[in-house]
């Protein structure tokens, strides 16, 4: 069942609850329905958290807990879904959104190298920036909505299954 197998796969909610940059939503975070696990929660987690993956920005996790609180989603499975832009996996997925902005922009692939500086950052904002941003925004939407859809259908086939096989034991 997919609700055990996320259990045990999310974070505890004292530990989110006690994180220093989530401390600004104050009391929203003591709301149990951001901690309870059921097929919408969870859906709508997927789709938020893979949303917010994708956007380049450095405070993922608070934009991702903020949208969680308003649509109530499970805030932890939220926030655990950003992070699946990590320093290991980001240049590989940046780089897909700068090519799917290419494509989406039709404009030809400018050859660059990255440079750990501001200035870099600043210089490409206008060479490889307009494709780039929205090669993030249009994997955000297509991972947000494929996200949400396969976890909703997952979890419904998941069920009925487990509903089909009560008779038989």
């Amino acid at each position: 069942m997919p609700k055990k197998t996320i259990k045990r796969m999310m974070p505890d909610h004292q530990t989110i609850k006690e994180n220093k940059y989530l401390k600004i939503f104050g009391n929203l975070l003591h709301n149990a329905n951001l901690w309870h696990l059921n097929r919408h929660s969870v859906a709508k987690a997927f789709a938020v958290g893979l949303f917010f993956a994708f956007i380049p920005v450095p405070f993922q996790m608070v934009l991702s807990a903020g949208i969680a609180i308003i649509v109530h989603a499970n805030l932890p499975l939220s926030i655990a879904l950003v992070w699946i832009t990590n320093p290991l996996t980001m240049p590989f997925i940046f780089y897909a959104c700068y090519l799917v902005g290419v494509w989406v922009l039709s404009v030809p692939e400018q050859e660059f190298a990255f440079q750990a500086n501001w200035q870099w950052v600043l210089d490409s904002l206008s060479t490889i920036g307009p494709a780039f941003l929205v090669g993030c925004g249009v994997l955000a939407v297509i991972a947000s909505i494929l996200g949400y859809f396969i976890i909703h259908s997952f979890w419904r086939y998941q069920t009925i299954k487990a509903w089909k096989s009560r008779p038989h034991r």
